[in-house]
């Protein structure tokens, strides 16, 4: 996996440019002023760097810069997020206006500055004088500790979570306690109060039933018994008429067989009239005519009344209410018990101290062997006697990767305090310390193209030789471009690119061109500082190409 192609156009005195790169060590050399950074400056742009109106060509309108990687597997998540297509390759672009306005692009779908910066940690790590990254980041620097160690931080990520959550919700009960308090005190006596109704779903509507049949008592038992002197076999009633109608039409169903069907009408509905004869007698000799049943269903309605109104209720959402208070109650009871918050934050706590010390034991035991590691690949990279550390410095107050800050260190010579890499006063030094790192940690599945800009910067001969070696070695593992001025750098790399610079109708225009053969030859010699043509320099480029 790497950068595959970078396609600039009018960027700064690069008027067109469309280059394949390959895998391997690269370098990019040219002399002084030819613009041997533009391709880093133009991949950085792509990569959300800010935009700036300058990097236009002069005469342009706009500059456009696109950069094609080959797809990690571990940002296709990150893809689907965000909506982007995750096609094999990833295609970064970039324009921006004589105005300074700048637009971009993820795989062809329009995306923002800050989703190509989200990008591009997985995809290029560059380390230069001016360009420092990864190795004054405290996250990166972390994580690189870990990857060298085999350290996997989530578990103890997760139970810091945890205790993190327990913690919150101890704080939020203390600091509510009072208030908590208030409001379980309020509910309390709320149920309390519909306890003495014990208000029971569906109750209400039966309740005002009830009541209408005892208000209505007595009239229901006249209306009874209205309705049964009318329905009774008297003369002149329903079912005496009734009776008389079956007899005259019975009595001659053996001559007309039609009068059948009236007959079994009638007596039918003889036999319901009877029926409801027997039911409104009973009801009217034993109706439920109770003056202390009705007076005591008065009290319940007029409880139920009273409690609706205080509680600004319907009354048929008593029952309902009721309930729900009593489970607000419960929740209330949890939160105030602060003992058992308390046990709960506190086993919480055991449990991510118990992965923070292992999380720590382990980087003990990894900071050193990195150390070592480092410090012996600086001392052939012109750092005789130099120094690199891993300190490990303890957090005030642990975070969710650990109770400890992971800081470098450097000591460029022999008797020099070691300070963080960050604060090094020499851009060559930090370079090549970048070198030292990559080289340790290149196997750690990292970002898959590093850019080292001018690494050799202070260096010469056999340091300069052992530079070029040990970018070759790492270009085994990664895609490796260096920008160097030095031949013993650029004769160890498996690609050259010469950056040339011409004017031509007092415009100058920059090019970048792969060179082999007898053209590396030349560019090799040139940077050895003798005369391109002379028989000297070109045997001694020729002598280190064959090295």
């Amino acid at each position: 996996m790497s950068l595959r192609r970078i396609a600039l156009r009018d960027f700064v005195i690069v008027p067109a440019l469309d280059l394949d790169l390959h895998t391997g060590f690269g370098v990019l050399t040219g002399e002084t002023g030819a613009g041997k950074s533009i391709l880093i400056d133009a991949l950085q742009l792509a990569l959300g760097a800010r935009a700036d109106a300058g990097l236009v060509r002069e005469g342009a309108a706009r500059c456009e810069v696109a950069a094609e990687f080959d797809r990690p597997a571990s940002v296709v998540p990150w893809l689907d997020e965000q909506g982007f297509s995750a096609d094999d390759t990833l295609l970064l672009r970039r324009t921006i206006d004589s105005d300074g306005r700048s637009r971009a692009w993820i795989n062809g779908s329009a995306a923002t500055v800050t989703q190509l910066k989200a990008l591009a940690d997985e995809l290029v790590d560059i380390h230069g004088q001016h360009a420092w990254q990864s190795l004054t980041r405290p996250d990166a620097v972390r994580r690189l500790l870990d990857a060298y160690g085999g350290i996997d931080s989530s578990a103890a990520g997760q139970a810091w979570t945890q205790w993190r959550e327990r913690l919150r919700l101890l704080d939020d009960a203390q600091a509510r306690e009072a208030q908590l308090q208030q409001e379980s005190e309020r509910l309390a006596w709320q149920i309390a109060e519909l306890d003495k109704l014990a208000p029971q779903s569906g109750e209400w509507d039966e309740l005002n039933a009830r009541h209408s049949r005892l208000t209505h008592a007595q009239a229901l038992q006249d209306a009874a018994s209205q309705a049964v002197d009318w329905l009774g076999e008297a003369p002149g009633h329903a079912a005496g008429l009734l009776h008389k109608a079956l007899a005259a039409l019975s009595a001659q169903t053996r001559i007309e067989p039609a009068f059948q069907g009236p007959v079994d009408a009638l007596e039918s509905a003889l036999a319901q009239v009877e029926d409801t004869v027997h039911t409104l007698r009973h009801y009217a000799g034993d109706g439920d005519l109770d003056p202390a049943g009705l007076a005591k269903l008065d009290q319940r309605l007029s409880l139920w009344l009273s409690l609706a109104r205080r509680f600004r209720r319907p009354p048929e959402e008593l029952p309902a209410l009721h309930a729900q208070w009593r489970e607000e109650l419960a929740r209330l009871g949890q939160a105030l018990d602060l003992d058992a918050l308390r046990s709960a934050e506190r086993k919480a706590w055991q449990a991510f101290d118990k992965k923070m010390g292992a999380l720590s034991r382990d980087r003990q035991a990894a900071a050193p062997r990195l150390s070592a590691a480092v410090t012996q690949a600086m001392q052939s990279l012109g750092m005789a006697g130099g120094r690199f550390e891993v300190a490990l410095q303890k957090l005030p107050e642990p975070q969710s990767h650990g109770g400890e800050q992971v800081d470098f260190l450097v000591a460029g010579h022999a008797g020099v305090t070691a300070r963080p890499v960050g604060k090094v006063a020499s851009g060559g030094e930090l370079s090549r310390i970048a070198l030292a790192i990559s080289v340790v940690t290149s196997q750690l599945g990292q970002a898959p193209t590093l850019i080292f800009d001018e690494v050799d910067s202070g260096i010469g001969g056999a340091v300069a030789h052992t530079v070029g070696q040990m970018l070759r070695q790492l270009g085994q593992d990664r895609q490796v471009l260096a920008v160097t001025h030095l031949a013993q750098v650029a004769a160890c790399a498996d690609h050259h690119l010469l950056v040339s610079k011409t004017t031509a109708a007092q415009q100058t225009a920059s090019t970048v061109a792969p060179i082999v053969g007898e053209t590396r030859v030349h560019e090799l010699a040139r940077m050895l500082g003798g005369h391109a043509q002379s028989a000297a320099s070109l045997a001694h480029a020729r002598e280190l190409l064959g090295a």
